[in-house]
């Protein structure tokens, strides 16, 4: 992912405490990025959607410009954080799309402001971990506390491209290296505790999901895995189900071309509510 695959943002600042960029002009499309990760993750969808959407990126609290949160910090605390930002930006409603603890973060917003949210892409979210799964992250999110974020990046490059990381991977993989070990430590481990404990938290919320509402995963994400994007696809009463065959959990950087083009098909999908749709593609 080069950098000059971004056009210039139209507008671009930092806000009560938010680092944004704004780009291209039309319906409203926020890009919401993992735990960190920061907005230049989203680069080649930002390149693609800015042609025909108003696409916003930012830093989620405690990466990249934007402020760190409490320690005391909540998943609601991350959804008003995009909801002051499109208060600022004068934007009534928007699509949102999010990926893995930014996932968690758009459905948290699609569920408290559904007036104000058009569609919900949820990539690799996770739900309802099993309690081998909760235990391991749960381990992850105590270690950061005592050893820092240095002495988790490998694993974490092993587990999102595997190990060792394939050869035509290892740019991807090199770039979300850069992302790790620049950011906030502090803002890292409070984000990555509340990520490890926020799985079960919109089990009960799917059901009254009413925006048309994508989940997509990789085919071989074992933690984001395609049994948690069914469940919740299940859930969601305008559910849809996207497999993406041979991919992992940073997909939106691995494979952006076969992401855009499932992303554009279901910003095409009308908003008013319908009867309940179910999908599942399985095309690479």
């Amino acid at each position: 992912m080069k950098p000059d695959l971004c056009p210039q943002p139209v507008q671009a600042g930092t806000v009560d405490g938010t680092a944004y960029s704004m780009y291209g002009a039309g319906e409203p499309l926020v890009l919401i990025h993992g735990v960190g990760m920061g907005q230049a993750i989203w680069a080649p969808q930002v390149a693609e959607f800015a042609r025909d959407y108003q696409v916003i990126v930012y830093d989620m609290l405690g990466h990249g410009g934007s402020g760190v949160p409490p320690a005391d910090v909540e998943l609601k605390d991350y959804a008003n954080q995009l909801a002051g930002l499109l208060d600022y930006l004068g934007i009534a409603s928007a699509n949102v799309v999010g990926h893995s603890m930014g996932a968690l973060v758009a459905l948290e917003f699609a569920l408290n402001h559904p007036e104000r949210t058009l569609r919900v892409a949820a990539l690799n979210a996770v739900f309802m971990r099993t309690p081998a799964q909760r235990a391991a992250v749960l381990e992850r999110a105590e270690a950061l506390k005592h050893t820092g974020v240095a002495a988790t990046v490998d694993s974490t490059l092993a587990r999102w491209f595997g190990e060792p990381v394939p050869a035509g991977l290892v740019a991807s993989a090199n770039l979300v290296r850069r992302f790790l070990t620049e950011v906030n430590p502090r803002g890292y481990a409070r984000t990555y505790g509340l990520f490890a404990s926020s799985d079960a938290v919109h089990a009960a919320g799917l059901p009254t999901l009413t925006p048309p509402a994508l989940f997509m995963t990789g085919e071989f994400d074992p933690n984001s895995s395609p049994e948690m994007s069914r469940a919740m696809a299940e859930r969601a009463p305008r559910g849809r189900l996207d497999i993406v065959a041979g991919e992992r959990h940073m997909m939106n950087v691995t494979a952006p071309d076969a992401i855009n083009q499932r992303l554009r098909a279901f910003l095409a999908v009308p908003v008013e509510a319908g009867a309940q749709e179910q999908q599942r593609s399985e095309q690479p």
